[in-house]
């Protein structure tokens, strides 16, 4: 849960980037410079941001400021693996693991949204115990538990 630990943060993002820039590679999709930007931004913060907060940090870095710009790269990302969508927050994280296939749980800090992707697998879990006991196939999960990061448990 790299968000809310103490780490390597330039290191963090260049392997991130790494393995995304290998990952399109392999499937032939483009990473062009905006949706480069779009997950660097997201990488940098370690916390959830809505588009509108993307938008206005491209124009200041004089990328066009158009929402269409800032949704398609999101789009492209969350299509492939490399962000996901926080529902509770109408927002965006980079993903933890880019390019693999997988269905984390998230911890939402309800101070500063901060956003930590574990590994819960909720589909294979008790989840998935419950949904298989009820006769349902479940195809998308999307588990966010919302509490204190361990950054914040100090300030209330």
């Amino acid at each position: 849960m790299i968000a809310f630990e103490h780490h390597d943060h330039t290191g963090c993002i260049q392997s991130a980037i790494a393995a995304v820039d290998k990952h399109c590679q392999a499937a032939g999709a483009r990473l062009t410079p905006a949706r480069k930007r779009v997950l660097e931004i997201l990488l940098n913060e370690h916390r959830a941001l809505g588009a509108y907060d993307i938008l206005e940090i491209l124009a200041k870095q004089g990328f066009p400021a158009q929402p269409p710009v800032a949704y398609r790269a999101l789009d492209f990302l969350v299509e492939h693996g490399f962000a996901h969508r926080i529902e509770r927050l109408n927002a965006f994280v980079a993903c933890a693991h880019p390019g693999k296939h997988h269905a984390p749980a998230f911890l939402v800090c309800r101070i500063c949204d901060g956003v930590a992707e574990a590994q819960a697998e909720p589909a294979r879990g008790k989840l998935a115990d419950a949904a298989k006991d009820a006769g349902f196939t479940i195809e998308r999960a999307v588990v966010e538990a919302v509490g204190i990061c361990p950054n914040c448990q100090g300030t209330v």
